[in-house]
């Protein structure tokens, strides 16, 4: 539609449109709830944190030194310890007991995280392992569970440092020691703990890998020790069961961890080595010292010498001493079938290096000796860069299992496995790139930034899966990122509302993990950076935060807090809609009506409205009647016609003229200014169906073949939440107009982004095809007598 207006003169200084009146609020109207603060949302601000998301004058930590004495039993798949923990109460707080985690009794009989796992059983067929864990009663255990072998931990011992029993109550994967003497503040208390289990199977997080081929285990012990819980400002202790979904919420200490194991294994762990001369050949300490110079990975045991170790025997133990200081957790892996290449560099080119490693069975060739360290090397620069320096000595990635991944400080369990033969799809390797980023990346959130996991999965996977979008597009422009685009979150958007849960959800009652605390949270603050606040004031607030917060343990409003206080943008409107709700973004672009200046100039308008009334009557009426225009009575009769048959009243007349410059005269120097802009005005009127407020982003396609892109921030919501009418002024005609033409805001409907409507096609298959295994290019090109592509380079060191 197309209207022209007059400039009103009488005194007015205003432009008055003869547009349509602006909405009113609708009944569903919420913009003041949307765009108020967060207020009761947020804790109230204390001494311990402060209302600018920073730790507060009292903030405190207790910590926990252990000294560890472990043996990995590989014919049993058991492990056995003793541990002297010594535990500093920093709180302001006397504390009578504490509290130790016991993650391993997740898989003992009876469970809380056994028995109430659900499922149904499938009428197509099931395997024997899937419909083993739907009926089991504890976590799932593996291969060798059976009737007698039980699992979770067999507390065997624990005593004070005189060595006198000490009192204690397990409740599930809990324990409490009541303490002899309550322990005050600046106080610190030494006990240890003896202890053994059974290893499960590979779970995801934690256990072993059999190989049946050789015969042989890969092992990945993690929560694998009674660890001290956390006790802070917010929670008390935080002594949530492990359920198996949330993860691990801790305190930092100092770890001395002795790692007894076949003589014939190679142990990658937190921390540093304190003895490789005990336990390496003199040709590999001699490569240890090759790779501390390289640029390169070096390979410090060869996959020959690998190879030769699955087909041997042990002949005996060996010992393995490992010091980590200031960590969160310990965890190693361990086996006789690791090739280990590594590199040190200096990767923020301050003078300081820094070991990147890599262990991995021959089965993870050739793709790990090509990436993995390489890998583990960029996502510490990646990651620094936009938060800070990486302040420990080494970073590992282990090849545990063909995929997930898990992560522990130092030290992560990746996967991304080739065929057999070798070959590899793209897909495989640009899992295995992303899953080895992802999990190094864990050690910045939450190893550093320890948020506490067990409440809030996305603080640390949210975070670091939207740190790893960004380091994936470091390491490839043509990465195929699967999280962090807004597009790539429409689909969960678009879920009905009974199966979504908030991002603010503890991490064990989140419904659809991946999405919701991963990928939700990850695109989230990639529109911030890009839509919302800006490249520069996103990574200035960002970093900040990850500085205000490395080696203490912030919570989600301390998150919020600091990114408003650095950046001065009020973000309030975004958590409340992001983080605290499940509705999607659905802008509809309803109408846009068009309005043109009314000159009031007779030798213009009349142009104009001689055009109009020819338009008009191009019916089809009037252009079959031209065929008889000159058979009708006043064409034959000129007695029939008078003043009016000769009239033209789109002629301009000297009283059009005079009228003309006498309304010149009365203009105003903004008046005449905006008369002879000769600019076209819009009214946009737009819906916000989806419920969740953005901000509007509208590109206008010229008739001159340009277009320009307008934006507005979300605060366009604030008076009306539902729908509303903005005009846009422009010295061109529009004729397209596109809604978020770049894709920024997740917007789920597309298909009423655009003004006129665009149609889209369908595709569909003329036949339907069978399902087929992804694509291998790799695997199909390969000539028949091609060898497999098992060794390459990195193996002839």
């Amino acid at each position: 539609m197309k209207f022209r207006f007059h400039v009103l003169v009488a005194g007015l200084t205003a432009i008055v449109f003869g547009a349509k009146a602006q909405l009113q609020p609708s009944p569903n109207y919420k913009a003041n709830d949307r765009f108020e603060q967060m207020g009761p949302l947020l804790p109230t601000p204390n001494t311990f944190r402060t209302a600018s998301g920073s730790p507060g004058r009292d903030f405190f930590q207790n910590r926990a030194d252990y000294d560890i004495k472990v043996e990995l039993d590989d014919a049993n798949q058991k492990i056995i310890g003793s541990e002297t923990i010594t535990y500093f109460n920093s709180s302001p707080d006397e504390l009578k007991y504490i509290w130790l985690q016991l993650e391993q009794n997740l898989f003992e009989k009876g469970s809380i995280g056994g028995v109430t796992r659900t499922g149904s059983v499938n009428e197509n067929g099931m395997s024997a392992a899937s419909l083993s864990a739907l009926t089991a009663t504890g976590g799932r255990a593996g291969r060798n569970s059976g009737p007698d072998r039980e699992y979770g931990y067999k507390i065997t011992a624990v005593k004070d440092k005189a060595g006198k029993p000490l009192k204690y109550t397990i409740n599930g994967t809990m324990m409490r020691i009541d303490l002899p003497t309550p322990l005050k503040t600046g106080q610190n208390f030494s006990f240890g703990v003896d202890w053994n289990y059974l290893i499960t199977e590979y779970y995801g997080r934690s256990g072993y890998e059999y190989f049946p081929k050789d015969g042989n285990y890969n092992y990945f012990i993690a929560h694998w020790f009674p660890r001290l819980a956390a006790y802070d400002d917010v929670n008390g202790w935080q002594h949530k069961q492990f359920l198996g979904q949330g993860e691990f919420t801790l305190i930092f200490g100092n770890y001395k961890v002795a790692i007894t194991v076949p003589n014939d294994h190679i142990v990658a762990a937190s921390g540093e080595c304190q003895n490789y001369k005990q336990v390496l050949t003199p040709t590999q300490q001699q490569r240890m010292q090759k790779a501390a110079n390289a640029k390169t990975p070096v390979v410090i045991v060869t996959q020959a010498e690998a190879e030769a170790a699955e087909k041997g025997k042990p002949t005996g133990k060996k010992t393995w001493i490992y010091k980590a200081d200031n960590v969160r957790d310990f965890a190693f892996a361990s086996s006789r079938k690791f090739i280990w290449d590594a590199m040190q560099t200096d990767v923020y080119g301050d003078g300081k290096k820094i070991w990147s490693m890599s262990f991995y069975p021959k089965e993870g060739n050739p793709l790990w000796e090509q990436y993995s360290t390489r890998a583990v090397e960029h996502t510490l620069k990646s990651y620094g860069n936009r938060t800070f320096k990486y302040p420990y000595p080494v970073a590992i990635s282990c090849h545990g299992t063909p995929g997930g991944g898990m992560e522990y400080p130092m030290i992560s369990f990746n996967g991304g496995r080739p065929e057999p033969d070798g070959t590899y799809s793209e897909a495989v390797k640009a899992g295995m790139i992303g899953v080895i980023i992802h999990e190094v990346g864990h050690n910045f959130f939450p190893m550093i930034v320890n948020s506490d996991e067990r409440q809030w999965a996305w603080m640390d996977e949210g975070l670091n899966t939207f740190c790893q979008y960004l380091a994936e597009k470091e390491w490839d422009y043509k990465f195929p990122t699967r999280r962090g685009e807004p597009n790539q979150i429409v689909d969960y958007m678009k879920s009905d509302k009974s199966v979504l849960s908030p991002i603010m959800t503890s991490s064990e009652n989140v419904i659809s993990l991946g999405p919701n605390a991963y990928a939700k949270p990850a695109t989230a603050l990639n529109i911030l950076r890009e839509t919302v606040m800006g490249r520069e004031l996103f990574d200035y607030a960002f970093k900040e935060y990850a500085n205000r917060w490395k080696f203490k343990n912030p919570t989600p409003a301390d998150f919020f807090r600091t990114m408003e206080d650095a950046s001065g943008v009020d973000l309030d409107w975004f958590w409340k809609g992001w983080f605290y709700g499940v509705e999607p973004v659905d802008q509809d672009l309803v109408e846009v009506d068009w309005f043109t200046v009314n000159t009031q100039n007779p030798e213009v308008e009349k142009a104009l409205a001689r055009a109009e009334a020819e338009a008009k009557a191009k019916t089809m009426s009037k252009i079959r009647d031209a065929a008889t225009k000159d058979q009708t009575v006043v064409a034959q009769d000129s007695t029939m016609k008078d003043f009016y048959n000769s009239y033209d009243p789109f002629a301009v007349t000297e009283a059009d003229k005079q009228r003309y410059q006498a309304y010149l005269a009365s203009l105003s120097d903004e008046e005449r200014k905006t008369l002879e802009s000769k600019n076209n005005f819009y009214t946009l009127t737009l819906k916000n169906k989806g419920g969740l407020p953005m901000p509007v982003i509208i590109r206008m396609e010229f008739e001159d073949g340009t277009d320009s892109v307008a934006r507005f921030p979300a605060e366009i919501w604030r008076f009306n939440d539902a729908q509303i009418q903005k005009v846009i002024a422009t010295s061109k005609r529009v004729v397209q107009w596109t809604l978020d033409p770049f894709q920024e805001i997740a917007d789920i409907d597309t298909d009423n982004n655009s003004f006129p409507r665009v149609s889209k096609p369908t595709r569909f298959q003329l036949f339907k095809q069978q399902s087929r295994r992804p694509t291998n290019p790799m695997q199909e090109q390969r000539p028949a007598t091609q060898p497999p592509a098992r060794q390459g380079g990195a193996n002839k060191n």
